[in-house]
């Protein structure tokens, strides 16, 4: 399923749970993995100087500044190496967003692997919580690689999944999304739903939605998804439906619950063009409370 796995790491603790499923899945699949660090952006002008992001501090950026660095990236790897074939490890300066991009698509990768927003009670959490969030959503928003988004430690994942849940929007967006979900659930054996959260209209006047009118929304959108979806399954039957009604973000998250859901897997772009350069709303907000890994795919090129 994947021959190439990007790992972008901070170099901090809030990444050591996305390095284990990255480490993971490269030895299940027999994948090559580079770990990625991006450690500080260049001084302006002509400059050997860089402010590095964890310190703060302006550091002289030379090889031997680098070779430590990966040294040291190295070491904190080494208990999960064993488990691959093949990694290379490369230390860089410059936007993370940027690097992590350019070096996806220059190396062709298939799956980019990441932790999430810094934890308040790391060390340094402040100064650089919104670098790390930031390239997150960017990197979600222009990768043609599905990105793989760790917040919180995983037991399961991709050796053991048993419920894979396929957040839709019903939107064109959401295709390659499902075409990822599909390919997952029938690779790992898990069973796969088809999610779809039906926003209540009104509700920003102050008035609740017409019962009626709320059915006939609801039994339109399970139309939509079998139309959409199930007609693509290839004769995987192991799907389910679901439609609710409620705040999307929120009742993905409690019907992850309660399916004890293993992996989300959500279009990065919604319906909306107008919404800015980040991650939207629901897939954010989604990423950020999930107990399980989230999956943003953003092209069908990829899949």
């Amino acid at each position: 399923m994947f021959k190439k796995i990007l790992f972008a790491t901070t170099a901090s603790p809030v990444c050591d749970e996305a390095a284990k499923v990255a480490f993971d899945l490269a030895g299940k699949y027999g994948a090559s993995i580079k770990v990625l660090h991006v450690y500080g952006l260049p001084s302006h002008g002509f400059s050997t100087e860089v402010k590095e992001f964890r310190s703060g501090q302006e550091e002289f950026a030379d090889a031997d500044h680098e070779k430590q660095l990966a040294d040291e990236l190295r070491a904190s790897c080494d208990h999960l190496m064993g488990k691959v074939s093949d990694c290379d490890v490369a230390v860089r300066t410059g936007v993370p967003q940027t690097e992590i991009l350019r070096v996806a698509r220059k190396w062709e990768c298939d799956l980019i692997v990441m932790g999430a927003h810094t934890r308040m009670d790391e060390t340094g959490a402040l100064r650089y919580r919104n670098i790390v969030g930031n390239t997150m959503q960017k990197v979600a928003k222009s990768s043609k690689a599905p990105v793989l988004i760790v917040s919180r430690p995983c037991t399961s994942c991709f050796w053991y999944f048993e419920n894979v849940i396929f957040g839709t929007d019903l939107s064109k967006a959401s295709d390659a999304a499902f075409a990822f979900a599909l390919k997952t659930a029938k690779e790992s054996g898990a069973k796969l739903y088809i999610f779809h959260a039906l926003e209540i209209e009104g509700i920003s006047a102050g008035l609740p939605e017409n019962q009626v009118s709320l059915e006939e929304r609801l039994t339109e959108a399970r139309t939509k998804i079998k139309e959409r979806y199930l007609t693509k399954a290839g004769g995987f039957d192991n799907i389910a439906v679901e439609v609710w009604e409620g705040t999307p973000y929120v009742e993905i998250l409690k019907f992850t619950r309660e399916r004890k859901g293993d992996l989300i897997v959500m279009a990065h772009h919604g319906k909306r063009r107008d919404e800015e350069a980040d991650m939207g709303s629901t897939v954010e907000q989604v990423v950020l409370r999930s107990s399980c890994p989230v999956v943003s795919v953003n092209h069908e090129d990829r899949l």
